[in-house]
């Protein structure tokens, strides 16, 4: 019996980014299919316009009304939009909000449905989206509110790194007053089970980082690790996770540290995402843990500066796709595990 292809839905992002160019050279290797079923959300002439741009000319689409129809063999798309869209590659505007929107509008609806195993995101303009319909610092906050877990976690991975952040896309002056213990503890347990369950290590070490210079330098520097950080991780004890700190972030690096840690904890998003893109060097992606669907992206924005040169890597994004593919199929094997566990307890227990 031949292994289940996985259908995955990709949201192009912001149409005046590089989303299409790398979603386009990541499909136009046609191995692709032989690990998935891609079914992307966008529009065929914003489509062709990249494909020009680039010098794809034996690629297309196969164009679909919905999932269901997906041929197995090629790379799909949905129009989400009949009209006619200019598109001005490299320029922020409410344009390329609007159809970024669209896109993953209609994505995360029939990944909820239950038509897509998993959802790769492009990278959106977190101001140009705004609107009525979307009001949030980006991504990870929409796809918790969608799906409505109760905490979520924005997990950067690669193969040797995962950083956590406690506050994701919050201005640097509002970090301290956001961060407290039960947040952390929070963050904590979602990495914790996250690790447990999407990436099968069963006693998941976490170091934690502090979120002043020298880690407060026991209240000189601050005080947060004293009164918040500290107690979160006592509390975190109590609840069997294992983890340690708080760490200083320059040396933690600076000293390989990390290479000792199975996932990392940040207080806000450039202490963990400056170290993290720098080592990951354009292989890392981001995961959204703690939600009940699987969703990834590139690790990179949206790169107005390179927007329709052909300069973009799409290596970030490839990454993305087999990451999401690999939770996926962790995810079910957990659950098929789960299920033979119990099923031996069942009848241990009626033999007795």
């Amino acid at each position: 019996m031949s292994e289940k292809k996985l259908k995955v839905g990709v949201s192009i992002g912001d149409v005046n980014g590089i989303g299409l160019e790398v979603i386009i050279k990541t499909f136009a290797d046609q191995r692709i299919t032989d690990f998935c079923t891609p079914i992307v959300y966008g529009n065929t002439k914003i489509a062709s316009y990249y494909r020009k741009n680039i010098g794809l000319n034996d690629f297309s689409f196969h164009v679909i009304n919905h999932p269901d129809q997906a041929n197995e063999k090629r790379a799909n798309m949905i129009n989400c939009w009949d009209e006619d869209v200019k598109i001005t590659p490299g320029e922020e505007n409410e344009t390329g909000g609007k159809y970024a929107f669209l896109s993953l509008e209609a994505a995360m609806n029939d990944l909820l449905e239950g038509k897509l195993d998993a959802l790769v995101t492009a990278p959106i303009n977190k101001n140009s989206i705004q609107s009525d319909s979307f009001s949030f610092p980006g991504h990870t906050e929409y796809l918790q509110s969608r799906t409505g877990a109760k905490d979520s976690l924005m997990f950067m991975i690669s193969d040797n790194l995962r950083i956590g952040v406690v506050t994701g896309h919050v201005p640097l002056k509002d970090v301290s007053d956001k961060i407290t213990s039960e947040q952390i503890v929070s963050k904590l347990q979602v990495m914790n089970q996250c690790l447990r369950n999407d990436f099968w290590i069963e006693k998941p070490k976490i170091a934690v980082l502090g979120l002043n210079p020298h880690a407060g330098d026991n209240g000189l520097i601050g005080t947060e690790e004293k009164e918040i950080i500290e107690p979160a991780i006592e509390r975190a004890h109590e609840l069997d996770i294992f983890a340690f700190g708080p760490y200083p972030a320059d040396g933690f690096f600076a000293g390989n540290n990390y290479k000792n840690f199975d996932g990392i904890l940040a207080m806000y998003h450039d202490q963990g995402l400056i170290p993290f893109k720098y080592i990951a060097s354009h292989n890392g992606i981001n995961f959204t843990a703690g939600l009940p669907i699987v969703r990834t992206s590139p690790d990179h924005g949206t790169a107005f500066d390179i927007a329709g040169k052909n300069m973009a890597s799409a290596d970030s994004f490839r990454s993305a796709l087999f990451a999401a593919l690999n939770i996926v199929k962790q995810r079910e094997e957990q659950k098929i595990l789960l299920s033979n566990t119990l099923k031996t307890k069942r009848l241990s227990k009626d033999r007795d």
